[in-house]
Protein backbone atom coordinates (compact mmCIF):
# COMPACT_ATOMS: atom_id res chain seq x y z
CA UNK A 1 0.00 0.00 0.00
CA UNK A 2 1.40 3.34 -0.74
CA UNK A 3 -0.15 6.29 0.89
CA UNK A 4 -0.12 9.55 -1.43
CA UNK A 5 -1.27 13.15 -0.01
CA UNK A 6 -3.70 13.13 -2.98
CA UNK A 7 -7.14 12.59 -3.76
CA UNK A 8 -7.69 10.33 -5.03
CA UNK A 9 -5.99 7.75 -1.82
CA UNK A 10 -3.80 5.56 -4.06
CA UNK A 11 -3.77 2.18 -2.85
CA UNK A 12 -1.50 -0.06 -5.74
CA UNK A 13 -0.46 -3.82 -5.71
CA UNK A 14 3.04 -4.44 -5.79
CA UNK A 15 2.24 -8.35 -6.60
CA UNK A 16 1.85 -9.79 -9.77
CA UNK A 17 -2.10 -9.11 -10.43
CA UNK A 18 -4.09 -12.09 -9.80
CA UNK A 19 -8.35 -12.02 -10.43
CA UNK A 20 -8.75 -12.60 -6.67
CA UNK A 21 -6.49 -10.63 -5.23
CA UNK A 22 -8.60 -7.40 -5.10
CA UNK A 23 -11.50 -9.33 -3.86
CA UNK A 24 -9.49 -10.61 -0.92
CA UNK A 25 -8.43 -7.32 -0.18
CA UNK A 26 -11.86 -6.62 0.43
CA UNK A 27 -12.67 -9.06 2.47
CA UNK A 28 -9.79 -9.04 4.63
CA UNK A 29 -9.06 -5.08 5.12
CA UNK A 30 -12.68 -3.43 4.40
CA UNK A 31 -12.51 -1.74 7.86
CA UNK A 32 -9.32 -0.05 7.02
CA UNK A 33 -11.09 0.82 3.73
CA UNK A 34 -13.74 2.50 5.40
CA UNK A 35 -12.06 4.04 7.17
CA UNK A 36 -9.42 5.59 4.65
CA UNK A 37 -12.64 6.43 3.04
CA UNK A 38 -14.50 8.22 5.55
CA UNK A 39 -11.11 11.09 5.56
CA UNK A 40 -10.62 11.08 1.97
CA UNK A 41 -13.95 10.19 -0.34
CA UNK A 42 -12.25 8.59 -2.89
CA UNK A 43 -9.82 5.41 -2.82
CA UNK A 44 -7.87 4.57 -6.61
CA UNK A 45 -7.51 1.07 -6.57
CA UNK A 46 -4.69 0.24 -8.89
CA UNK A 47 -2.76 -2.51 -10.81
CA UNK A 48 -5.31 -5.34 -9.81
CA UNK A 49 -6.16 -5.91 -13.32
CA UNK A 50 -10.29 -5.66 -12.75
CA UNK A 51 -10.91 -5.24 -16.14
CA UNK A 52 -14.04 -7.19 -16.80
CA UNK A 53 -17.85 -7.39 -15.58
CA UNK A 54 -16.97 -10.79 -13.47
CA UNK A 55 -14.07 -9.29 -11.77
CA UNK A 56 -15.96 -6.27 -10.85
CA UNK A 57 -19.08 -8.29 -9.85
CA UNK A 58 -16.46 -10.62 -7.72
CA UNK A 59 -15.39 -7.49 -5.90
CA UNK A 60 -18.60 -6.15 -4.78
CA UNK A 61 -19.78 -9.50 -3.53
CA UNK A 62 -16.22 -9.46 -1.29
CA UNK A 63 -16.88 -5.68 -0.09
CA UNK A 64 -19.60 -5.47 2.91
CA UNK A 65 -23.31 -4.35 1.37
CA UNK A 66 -25.74 -4.78 -0.54
CA UNK A 67 -25.75 -4.35 -4.27
CA UNK A 68 -27.91 -1.80 -5.61
CA UNK A 69 -29.63 -1.94 -9.52
CA UNK A 70 -30.43 0.74 -10.97
CA UNK A 71 -33.90 0.89 -11.91
CA UNK A 72 -35.67 4.25 -12.15
CA UNK A 73 -32.46 6.08 -13.00
CA UNK A 74 -32.20 8.93 -15.14
CA UNK A 75 -28.64 7.60 -17.21
CA UNK A 76 -28.69 5.69 -20.21
CA UNK A 77 -26.63 2.25 -19.23
CA UNK A 78 -26.84 -1.53 -19.74
CA UNK A 79 -27.04 -3.85 -17.02
CA UNK A 80 -23.76 -6.45 -18.19
CA UNK A 81 -23.52 -9.15 -15.31
CA UNK A 82 -25.12 -9.41 -11.93
CA UNK A 83 -25.43 -5.88 -10.54
CA UNK A 84 -22.48 -4.71 -13.32
CA UNK A 85 -23.62 -2.15 -15.97
CA UNK A 86 -21.65 0.29 -18.00
CA UNK A 87 -21.01 3.46 -16.44
CA UNK A 88 -22.93 5.55 -18.77
CA UNK A 89 -24.01 5.78 -22.59
CA UNK A 90 -24.23 9.00 -22.71
CA UNK A 91 -22.48 10.39 -26.14
CA UNK A 92 -18.54 10.68 -26.07
CA UNK A 93 -19.04 14.43 -26.88
CA UNK A 94 -21.05 14.88 -23.92
CA UNK A 95 -19.63 16.48 -20.76
CA UNK A 96 -21.04 15.13 -17.46
CA UNK A 97 -21.20 16.93 -14.52
CA UNK A 98 -20.27 16.68 -11.04
CA UNK A 99 -22.98 14.36 -9.25
CA UNK A 100 -23.72 12.12 -6.58
CA UNK A 101 -24.97 8.79 -7.53
CA UNK A 102 -28.93 9.07 -7.44
CA UNK A 103 -28.99 11.79 -5.17
CA UNK A 104 -32.47 12.60 -6.62
CA UNK A 105 -34.02 9.14 -5.72
CA UNK A 106 -35.49 8.48 -2.57
CA UNK A 107 -32.48 6.25 -1.48
CA UNK A 108 -28.98 5.91 -2.99
CA UNK A 109 -26.11 4.05 -2.86
CA UNK A 110 -23.41 4.40 -0.56
CA UNK A 111 -20.56 3.09 -1.86
CA UNK A 112 -19.87 2.75 -6.02
CA UNK A 113 -16.89 1.31 -7.67
CA UNK A 114 -16.06 2.16 -11.16
CA UNK A 115 -13.51 0.00 -13.31
CA UNK A 116 -11.54 0.48 -16.55
CA UNK A 117 -12.29 -2.56 -19.01
CA UNK A 118 -10.72 0.11 -21.97
CA UNK A 119 -9.65 3.87 -21.16
CA UNK A 120 -10.37 6.00 -23.94
CA UNK A 121 -7.83 6.89 -26.77
CA UNK A 122 -7.79 10.80 -26.09
CA UNK A 123 -10.03 12.47 -23.15
CA UNK A 124 -12.40 10.39 -20.95
CA UNK A 125 -11.21 11.67 -17.66
CA UNK A 126 -13.23 10.86 -14.87
CA UNK A 127 -13.52 14.06 -12.36
CA UNK A 128 -13.95 14.02 -8.99
CA UNK A 129 -14.37 16.62 -6.63
CA UNK A 130 -15.18 16.54 -2.18
CA UNK A 131 -19.03 17.21 -1.46
CA UNK A 132 -17.52 18.78 1.76
CA UNK A 133 -15.58 21.28 -0.06
CA UNK A 134 -17.91 22.08 -2.60
CA UNK A 135 -20.92 23.15 0.02
CA UNK A 136 -18.07 25.39 1.75
CA UNK A 137 -17.29 27.05 -1.00
CA UNK A 138 -20.80 28.00 -1.92
CA UNK A 139 -21.88 31.52 -1.04
CA UNK A 140 -24.17 31.50 2.08
CA UNK A 141 -27.16 32.78 0.19
CA UNK A 142 -26.93 29.74 -2.20
CA UNK A 143 -25.96 27.05 0.11
CA UNK A 144 -28.86 28.66 2.52
CA UNK A 145 -31.61 29.00 -0.16
CA UNK A 146 -31.11 25.15 -1.13
CA UNK A 147 -30.77 23.78 2.95
CA UNK A 148 -33.79 25.70 3.20
CA UNK A 149 -36.59 24.63 0.41
CA UNK A 150 -34.65 21.83 -0.82
CA UNK A 151 -34.88 20.80 -4.54
CA UNK A 152 -37.71 19.33 -6.63
CA UNK A 153 -36.33 16.82 -9.82
CA UNK A 154 -38.99 16.52 -12.43
CA UNK A 155 -38.82 13.92 -15.24
CA UNK A 156 -41.23 13.83 -18.41
CA UNK A 157 -41.01 9.87 -19.56
CA UNK A 158 -42.51 9.08 -23.02
CA UNK A 159 -43.85 5.82 -23.91
CA UNK A 160 -41.26 4.29 -26.71
CA UNK A 161 -41.36 7.44 -29.07
CA UNK A 162 -40.01 11.47 -27.99
CA UNK A 163 -37.48 13.07 -26.36
CA UNK A 164 -35.21 11.58 -23.44
CA UNK A 165 -35.51 8.05 -21.98
CA UNK A 166 -39.00 6.14 -21.81
CA UNK A 167 -41.12 5.28 -18.69
CA UNK A 168 -40.09 1.69 -20.04
CA UNK A 169 -36.55 1.75 -20.35
CA UNK A 170 -36.12 3.88 -17.31
CA UNK A 171 -38.25 1.23 -15.02
CA UNK A 172 -37.61 -2.46 -16.86
CA UNK A 173 -40.74 -2.85 -17.07
CA UNK A 174 -43.57 -2.91 -19.82
CA UNK A 175 -46.08 -2.78 -16.78
CA UNK A 176 -47.40 0.44 -15.88
CA UNK A 177 -48.46 -0.98 -12.45
CA UNK A 178 -44.76 -2.47 -11.59
CA UNK A 179 -43.93 1.38 -12.09
CA UNK A 180 -46.40 2.77 -9.91
CA UNK A 181 -45.28 0.18 -7.13
CA UNK A 182 -42.04 1.46 -7.21
CA UNK A 183 -42.90 5.29 -7.29
CA UNK A 184 -45.14 4.41 -3.80
CA UNK A 185 -42.09 2.85 -2.45
CA UNK A 186 -39.95 5.44 -3.16
CA UNK A 187 -41.57 8.57 -2.64
CA UNK A 188 -42.08 9.66 -5.97
CA UNK A 189 -45.23 11.46 -7.29
CA UNK A 190 -46.38 9.90 -10.59
CA UNK A 191 -48.60 11.50 -13.33
CA UNK A 192 -49.86 9.49 -16.27
CA UNK A 193 -50.90 11.60 -19.50
CA UNK A 194 -53.35 8.89 -21.97
CA UNK A 195 -51.22 6.54 -20.19
CA UNK A 196 -48.15 6.83 -22.47
CA UNK A 197 -46.64 9.65 -20.88
CA UNK A 198 -45.16 9.61 -17.47
CA UNK A 199 -44.59 13.07 -15.18
CA UNK A 200 -42.76 11.71 -12.24
CA UNK A 201 -41.62 14.56 -9.22
CA UNK A 202 -38.98 13.91 -6.62
CA UNK A 203 -39.09 16.13 -3.22
CA UNK A 204 -35.21 15.87 -2.09
CA UNK A 205 -32.85 17.92 0.62
CA UNK A 206 -30.20 19.53 -0.94
CA UNK A 207 -27.65 19.56 1.79
CA UNK A 208 -27.47 16.14 3.99
CA UNK A 209 -25.09 15.13 6.73
CA UNK A 210 -22.93 12.13 6.19
CA UNK A 211 -24.57 9.39 8.49
CA UNK A 212 -20.98 8.25 10.09
CA UNK A 213 -19.08 11.47 10.63
CA UNK A 214 -21.94 14.12 10.55
CA UNK A 215 -20.42 16.34 8.27
CA UNK A 216 -22.70 18.66 6.28
CA UNK A 217 -22.58 17.55 2.65
CA UNK A 218 -23.85 19.25 -1.00
CA UNK A 219 -25.65 16.71 -2.27
CA UNK A 220 -27.65 17.13 -4.85
CA UNK A 221 -28.05 17.47 -9.10
CA UNK A 222 -29.70 20.55 -9.19
CA UNK A 223 -27.18 22.06 -11.85
CA UNK A 224 -27.43 18.57 -13.93
CA UNK A 225 -30.92 18.46 -13.99
CA UNK A 226 -31.28 22.16 -15.06
CA UNK A 227 -31.31 23.17 -19.23
CA UNK A 228 -28.64 25.29 -18.56
CA UNK A 229 -26.37 22.66 -17.93
CA UNK A 230 -26.66 22.34 -21.62
CA UNK A 231 -24.72 24.45 -24.67
CA UNK A 232 -26.45 27.82 -25.19
CA UNK A 233 -27.44 27.46 -28.01
CA UNK A 234 -29.16 24.12 -26.70
CA UNK A 235 -30.41 25.77 -23.91
CA UNK A 236 -32.31 28.65 -25.55
CA UNK A 237 -33.47 26.29 -27.81
CA UNK A 238 -35.30 24.35 -24.86
CA UNK A 239 -36.36 27.34 -23.37
CA UNK A 240 -38.05 28.64 -26.50
CA UNK A 241 -39.77 25.18 -27.51
CA UNK A 242 -40.67 25.11 -23.79
CA UNK A 243 -41.49 28.65 -23.04
CA UNK A 244 -45.23 28.12 -21.71
CA UNK A 245 -44.35 25.83 -19.25
CA UNK A 246 -40.29 24.27 -18.90
CA UNK A 247 -41.75 21.38 -16.72
CA UNK A 248 -42.95 20.04 -19.61
CA UNK A 249 -39.24 19.08 -20.69
CA UNK A 250 -37.67 15.96 -20.09
CA UNK A 251 -36.04 16.79 -17.06
CA UNK A 252 -36.54 19.93 -15.37
CA UNK A 253 -35.45 21.09 -11.45
CA UNK A 254 -36.86 23.85 -8.99
CA UNK A 255 -37.30 24.21 -5.80
CA UNK A 256 -39.45 22.49 -3.55
CA UNK A 257 -41.80 25.21 -3.54
CA UNK A 258 -42.32 25.15 -7.06
CA UNK A 259 -40.12 28.37 -7.47
CA UNK A 260 -37.26 28.99 -9.95
CA UNK A 261 -33.73 28.72 -9.20
CA UNK A 262 -31.67 31.19 -10.26
CA UNK A 263 -29.43 31.33 -12.94
CA UNK A 264 -26.98 33.08 -11.21
CA UNK A 265 -26.81 30.42 -8.32
CA UNK A 266 -26.18 27.64 -10.57
CA UNK A 267 -23.72 29.13 -12.04
CA UNK A 268 -21.74 29.65 -8.45
CA UNK A 269 -22.67 26.07 -7.94
CA UNK A 270 -21.02 24.66 -11.41
CA UNK A 271 -18.21 27.41 -10.07
CA UNK A 272 -17.61 25.75 -7.03
CA UNK A 273 -17.48 22.26 -8.35
CA UNK A 274 -14.99 23.10 -11.42
CA UNK A 275 -12.88 24.91 -8.32
CA UNK A 276 -12.81 21.84 -6.40
CA UNK A 277 -12.49 19.10 -9.59
CA UNK A 278 -9.59 16.71 -9.75
CA UNK A 279 -9.11 14.66 -13.40
CA UNK A 280 -7.64 11.66 -13.71
CA UNK A 281 -6.64 9.43 -16.37
CA UNK A 282 -7.95 5.84 -16.56
CA UNK A 283 -5.36 2.75 -17.18
CA UNK A 284 -6.63 -0.59 -17.61
CA UNK A 285 -7.53 -2.40 -14.34
CA UNK A 286 -7.83 0.05 -12.35
CA UNK A 287 -10.65 0.58 -9.76
CA UNK A 288 -11.97 3.45 -7.96
CA UNK A 289 -14.31 3.08 -4.81
CA UNK A 290 -15.86 6.08 -4.12
CA UNK A 291 -18.08 7.06 -0.86
CA UNK A 292 -21.38 8.66 -3.22
CA UNK A 293 -21.88 11.06 0.05
CA UNK A 294 -18.58 12.27 0.12
CA UNK A 295 -17.67 12.79 -3.56
CA UNK A 296 -19.14 13.82 -6.63
CA UNK A 297 -18.23 12.09 -9.93
CA UNK A 298 -18.75 13.34 -13.58
CA UNK A 299 -16.98 12.58 -17.21
CA UNK A 300 -15.22 14.72 -19.48
CA UNK A 301 -15.87 14.18 -23.48
CA UNK A 302 -13.55 11.64 -25.31
CA UNK A 303 -12.38 10.10 -28.75
CA UNK A 304 -12.29 6.50 -29.65
CA UNK A 305 -13.81 3.90 -27.71
CA UNK A 306 -13.70 3.98 -24.13
CA UNK A 307 -15.68 1.46 -21.47
CA UNK A 308 -15.42 1.60 -17.73
CA UNK A 309 -18.01 -0.41 -15.68
CA UNK A 310 -19.91 0.39 -12.19
CA UNK A 311 -21.67 -1.21 -9.64
CA UNK A 312 -23.12 0.32 -6.67
CA UNK A 313 -23.93 -0.84 -2.73
CA UNK A 314 -25.80 0.53 0.00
Amino acid sequence: MSSVETFPYIWANDAPAEPDALPALFREQHLEIKKILLDTGAILFKSFGIDSPAKLQRCIEAFPGNPVNYVGGNSPRTNLEGKVYTSTEQAAHAHISLHNELSYAHTWPRYIFFCCEKPAEEGGFTIIADSRRILSDLPASVSGSFRGKGVSYIRNLHGGAGAGPSWQGTFETEQPENVEHFCRENDIRFEWKDRKKLRLTENRAAVIRHPETGEEVWFNQADQFHPSTNEPEVYEALMELYEDDPKEMPQYVCFNDGSDIPLEMLDQIRAAGDKNTVYFTWEKGDLLLLDNILTAHGRTPYKGSRSILVAMLS
